[in-house]
């Protein structure tokens, strides 16, 4: 059997790669180098044309703790851009984003067998929603991002959020970000500089917790007329809005994140080891709820005395729900998140009422 049949049963499920390791170290290396070569770039081509962006990807892959494939896939990323035209300027960012890391070559039994566990990997990734079009297909209209300055103003108040030891200073902070971010959507819905669209943008959400986290993002999200849809199995949520509120959303996620993992390490000093993991998912969860509840009253706060702007709000927020819906046409509401630790959740609403907003 040749290396080319041994390693389309790998990508087909009917061998495995460990066993066809052991087959493949019995044929020539030229042969083998070639299949493998061959059978990775038709799996990223796959991938790529499918909707997949060089940063997710990338990303999906790295998760699984082999640096080797996460090399795999910034040097398949290269590979692909090579002649193709017209590239996307995000895309092209992604792309530009995956350095190969230097250091010594890994041996190469090391690399045939990464690179075999990667196409065994690979085919198992489904077809996903495209964001972005890949190199050499049209370019879609490009999304409307906010104004830089005013993006640089929030991410400065909340990386001084981050940076603080104190709890009420990171929460005046943070409350400005959100002040901040709600008085600029105002001026934009009441005087649009372009026809701006819905858009979407799918954003990593790292384990442990993954569910609580994707909680917190889409606890932000709703504050900021955006949708989220949690994709467990794939690592990511997939967030729906307008880009100059994404951008905004992908910020405060970030911030409080830090804030909230800052937080939880200061208050479970004292927490049992046994109960650890009950009232750090406690923590997140109410971290997340309460969050939500601040933000929200930031926006009703900003918006007193502009009534007339709430037709407009609810229009967006209605097309916001439609792309979506044309998107995910049978998402599924996810089951409430347990609550097993009263000390984490009492710990976690207080930490969100310290976080900086701003």
């Amino acid at each position: 059997m040749g290396a080319r049949d041994i390693i389309d049963r790998v990508r087909s499920g009917e061998l495995g790669h460990e066993d066809a390791l052991d087959v493949l170290t019995g044929v020539a290396a030229a042969e083998v180098d070639t299949a493998l070569a061959s059978a990775l770039r038709a799996e990223f081509e796959r991938l790529f044309g499918n909707g997949w962006q060089p940063a997710e990807l990338h990303r999906a892959v790295a998760r699984r703790g082999n640096p080797i494939q996460a090399r795999l896939v910034a040097d398949a990323t290269r590979d692909f851009l090579r002649g193709r035209e017209p590239v996307d300027e995000r895309w092209q960012a992604q792309a530009d984003a995956l350095r190969t890391p230097e250091g010594r070559k890994p041996d190469r039994i090391a690399v045939l067998d990464a690179s075999l566990d990667l196409v065994a990997e690979l085919r198992r990734l489904p077809r996903i929603e495209v964001l972005i079009p890949a190199p050499g297909t049209p370019l879609t209209s490009v999304p409307h991002h906010g104004d830089q300055r005013i993006l640089d103003r929030v991410r400065a108040l909340l990386a001084k959020a981050e940076s603080t030891d104190f709890p009420a200073e990171a929460e005046t902070y943070s409350a400005k970000a959100q002040e901040l971010i709600a008085r600029y959507r105002i001026e934009m819905v009441a005087a649009p500089a372009v026809d701006v669209v819905p858009f979407a943008r799918r954003i990593g959400v790292d384990h442990p917790y993954e569910s609580e986290k994707a909680g917190l993002l889409d606890a932000v999200a709703g504050a900021n007329t955006c949708r989220t849809v949690w994709s467990p199995e794939l690592g990511f949520s997939t967030v729906f809005g307008f880009d100059a509120d994404i951008d905004v959303v992908e910020l405060l996620y970030t911030s409080l994140l830090v804030q909230a993992n800052r937080a939880m390490v200061r208050d479970e000093k004292n927490v049992r080891k046994a109960r650890l993991k009950a009232f750090r998912r406690s923590f997140l969860v109410a971290y997340g709820v309460r969050v939500g509840e601040r933000l929200r009253e930031t926006v009703e706060r900003e918006l007193t005395g502009h009534d007339h702007l709430l037709p407009v709000l609810r229009t967006r927020e209605v097309k916001v729900h439609e792309a979506m819906d044309r998107a995910f046409p049978r998402t599924v509401r996810a089951r409430g998140r347990r609550v097993d630790s009263l000390e984490g959740w009492e710990s976690g609403r207080a930490a969100a009422d310290e976080a900086e907003l701003r």
